[in-house]
């Protein structure tokens, strides 16, 4: 059913941009921030702004640092439908001092990514954000090996030291069923009084659309997704699928689907994402999938008994 307060986080190009080092066309983007505008999505997250002292800018595409000069070329001349403008910073690859006052930008939120150990740094980069005018989320990776007993007492650091506006339960491995997600949302709403819960999942099981229904069913109410799934390995929930779940009418699909076909089936040409056996195999085994995607560039990308054989084999 409808429920008005769920907020869509469009996540192409920044997770994409985990597929080829963030080096896509100006064009490129600039087609998916006008399909995203016009289809009346709430967010549209064009990349990182992580520190180029640790991303060398002759390595990595202009989206991991997503520099005001090149954001304006992307948004100007657009009318953004209401639609907002988020980069994500990681928590142990970004520094506050990257990010100017809100009122000297086009972004309107700052997504801190970061692990459970990395918490203090999530909130200074978190209340940098908020201090500085920007709506701000913080979304925890790699839920699905986070567990411990640390993992409540990071979510109740983030509601009593930060103004985030949510958050996230991210599936960086791919590796969540319903019911991991549905325990995950209770406990992330159990220690988060004044924020709200969102969840990212990828789609090496298959699950990222399912998941993103279960958690939506327990009352996470900011989502992410991408155009056709494109994103890191396996890829993410699809972007066009969630629109059509949440049957809400502001939503327009035609110009999603339009640059699906015009604009992100051709990459396909260069880069391979999206449910593939070895993404299945690091998924299942709850392992990040980094030894998949080197894996996908070999000779021998589907020998797949071959593949589950060393990554078992480095378990023991």
């Amino acid at each position: 059913m409808f429920r008005p307060q769920i907020k869509v986080v469009d996540c192409t190009i920044r997770d994409g941009g985990l597929t080829n080092d963030s080096h896509f066309a100006l064009e490129m983007v600039q087609a998916v921030y006008r399909a995203i505008c016009a289809a009346g999505v709430d967010y549209v997250e064009l990349g990182y702004r992580n520190s180029k002292k640790l991303f060398p800018p002759t390595e990595f595409g202009p989206w991991r640092f997503c520099d005001e000069d090149m954001l304006r070329k992307v948004t100007d001349g657009v009318d953004p439908n209401g639609t907002k403008i988020a980069v994500m910073q990681d928590a142990h690859k970004a520094v506050a001092e990257d990010v100017l006052p809100a009122d000297e930008s086009v972004v309107d939120m700052i997504r801190v990514a970061t692990y459970v150990k990395d918490v203090d740094k999530a909130i200074h980069l978190a209340r940098n954000a908020t201090d500085k005018g920007y709506e701000c989320t913080i979304n925890i990776m790699a839920i699905s090996v986070e567990g411990s007993h640390f993992l409540d007492e990071a979510l109740q650091q983030m509601e009593e030291e930060t103004d985030a506006l949510a958050v996230y339960v991210v599936d960086s491995f791919g590796a969540l069923y319903s019911e991991e997600v549905h325990e995950l949302v209770a406990k992330f709403k159990k220690h988060l009084k004044t924020k709200e819960v969102g969840v990212h999942f990828h789609n090496n099981q298959q699950l990222a659309f399912a998941n993103t229904i279960e958690g939506i069913i327990k009352d996470a109410n900011f989502v992410d997704g991408t155009l056709y799934g494109l994103g890191r390995g396996a890829g993410n929930c699809p972007l066009e699928l969630l629109l059509s779940f949440l049957k809400n009418p502001k939503f327009n699909l035609m110009p999603v689907l339009e640059t699906i076909g015009h604009t992100i089936l051709p990459l396909r040409r260069e880069i391979d994402w999206g449910y593939h056996i070895p993404y299945m195999v690091t998924g299942m085994l709850n392992q990040h999938p980094l030894a998949a995607m080197k894996w996908m560039k070999c000779d021998q990308k589907h020998e797949f008994v071959t593949f589950y054989n060393e990554i078992t084999d480095d378990l023991e």
